[in-house]
């Protein structure tokens, strides 16, 4: 499938129209559900307190605010202040190794980040740290960083960061299935922190009436804002193949003065799709193809013969792709692509007030 879009407009999140009108009613038994559970864990029913110091980062929406990435960030931040954490995630979609371990596509991220970081990707994510508090490995952990841990109140936490996409207003959304919320606005009492990611592609207005709204519910968070920034790509391309620009130029990013194909199974898949078309168009290249896939798709057989075949067909210069993406195409062999695979290097940047928000997260690790 071809897409075209425009520059990212700020919208809400979803639950207009009839489908929104026809699951009002569920979307209401929902939030029931979810009141109780949260009752009960206010009341510390089922909630343990861990030896070490927790982190979580989480939203209130499905999917696409920029938990990885934030992740790596505070990742950065800890071992560049000597701390020794490990991360802790339900480790959806996760593939089942020979033996027996769970890697998900976000774990691979984080270990292809970091070589050593010890990942917790189950479920049950209490059993499988203490599984990892009981090696040799897990004793000199000092900090824990829950992924996506908003929702998973069974492990108390000493800071709790929730991340809004600043182009998916959560005002203006509904509770699940209705629309994308997973839990109420007026659970951003609980948090400590609130970043509003994507700050990029909004307005100066559009983030202090975010900023504002956040500020109604809990008037003491702490707020900063953080950007996408593509730092460069990385890639492979098959040995037969190597082009001049990535041999002579030694940069990956000229590859986008050609004929692209881009693919994703990620949240929020327009904000990359687009961000590829404007650095394509900019560089004098075009995205003759874009092929979108459910979140978190585990890229079948089938599905990388399409890829290919897409690729094929443009004659594209390039394959264009997301890092976690790449955690399971790269189980293809090098030459069985046409053309090489490239994929952005993407860094958190926290700009308004990111420095005390990294204070605070150091002195939550340092209690």
């Amino acid at each position: 499938m071809t897409e075209h879009s425009s520059a990212p407009k700020h919208h809400g999140g979803g639950g207009g129209g009839w489908i929104g009108t026809l699951a009002a009613p569920v979307s209401a038994l929902y939030g029931m559900a979810v009141a109780r559970r949260n009752k009960n864990f206010d009341q510390g029913k089922r909630v343990t307190h861990l030896d070490r110091p927790v982190v979580s980062v989480g939203n209130l929406s499905m999917g696409g605010t920029g938990k990885t990435p934030m992740v790596v960030h505070l990742l950065e931040l800890l071992v560049s202040n000597e701390h020794h954490p490990c991360v802790a995630m339900r480790g959806y979609r996760a593939a089942v190794a020979e033996d027996g371990s769970r890697m998900s596509d976000e774990a691979q991220v984080y270990q292809s980040e970091f070589a050593d970081l010890p990942v917790v990707a189950q479920p049950d994510r209490l059993a499988g740290l203490g599984d990892l508090f009981a090696t040799p490995n897990g004793e000199k952990i000092d900090c824990i960083v829950l992924d996506d841990g908003f929702q998973h109140r069974f492990i108390a936490r000493d800071l709790d960061i929730v991340l809004i996409d600043a182009t998916s207003d959560p005002f203006r959304d509904r509770l699940l299935p209705g629309g994308r919320l997973r839990e109420p606005i007026g659970s951003l009492c609980r948090a400590d922190a609130v970043v509003l990611t994507h700050s990029e592609a909004v307005s100066e207005q559009v983030l202090r009436e975010l900023m504002e709204q956040v500020r109604r519910v809990n008037p003491d968070v702490m707020l900063a804002c953080a950007e996408h920034a593509w730092t460069g790509f990385d890639g492979i391309e098959p040995e037969a193949q190597r082009t001049a620009a990535v041999r002579e130029l030694g940069g990956y990013e000229e590859l986008l003065a050609g004929t692209v194909v881009a693919v994703c199974a990620i949240g929020r898949p327009a904000l990359f799709i687009q961000e590829v078309q404007k650095r394509t168009e900019a560089a004098g290249g075009r995205v003759a193809e874009t092929l979108v896939l459910r979140d978190h798709d585990p890229y079948k057989p089938e599905t990388v013969r399409r890829v290919i075949k897409m690729a094929k067909e443009h004659n594209a210069a390039a394959i264009v792709t997301t890092a976690k993406d790449w955690t399971k195409l790269e189980r293809e062999a090098s030459d069985a692509w046409p053309c090489p695979v490239i994929r952005p290097r993407l860094k958190m940047v926290l700009n308004q007030d990111g420095e005390a928000l990294e204070r605070v997260v150091l002195e939550a690790v340092g209690r």
